[in-house]
């Protein structure tokens, strides 16, 4: 297994075609864009909103908790282009198989809008990371933007 990073989300913005997804290790900052539907579920959850119905990814997790599975954690392996790729990482104990690890290709977006409902990690690989371009003063100017630009109280 190569070596990992782990990050967490600690941005996100609105841009005109969606959204735009911050994932920090403490250090550094890497960006990646998703669509505005996906930013909403993600955004719900980090801001403490509980849908009034399931949204598709708590569907997921329900299903996976009814079949003793659950979610362990998410990595984002590589990128082609400009587009991401991810593993997203299953384990299930149950009655039927006594213990059954899972490994599927997933997309950030979705690794993410899992991982934050359940509390699992999300990690970068260590070369991917390396190679990236910190984007920590692109965050900080989308969100001195932002605030500039936010609703005033009277």
């Amino acid at each position: 297994m190569p070596e990992l990073v782990r990050v967490q989300p600690i941005g996100l913005m609105p841009t005109q075609a969606g959204c735009a997804v911050f994932l920090g290790d403490g250090a550094k900052a890497i960006v990646f864009y998703i669509d505005p539907a996906m930013g909403a579920a993600i955004h719900a959850v980090i801001s403490g909103e509980a849908p009034p119905r399931p949204l598709t990814h708590d569907l997921f997790l329900q299903a996976l908790d009814a079949f003793g599975a659950k979610v362990t954690r998410a990595v984002i392996t590589a990128m082609s282009g400009d587009v991401y790729h991810a593993r997203l990482f299953i384990e299930a104990r149950n009655e039927i198989m006594e213990h059954k690890i899972v490994e599927l290709d997933a997309r950030p977006s979705d690794c993410l809008a899992l991982v934050v409902r359940c509390g699992a990690p999300i990690h970068v690989v260590r070369g991917l990371w390396d190679s990236l371009e910190d984007m920590s003063d692109v965050l900080e100017r989308m969100q001195r933007e932002a605030g500039g630009a936010g609703d005033e109280e009277d």
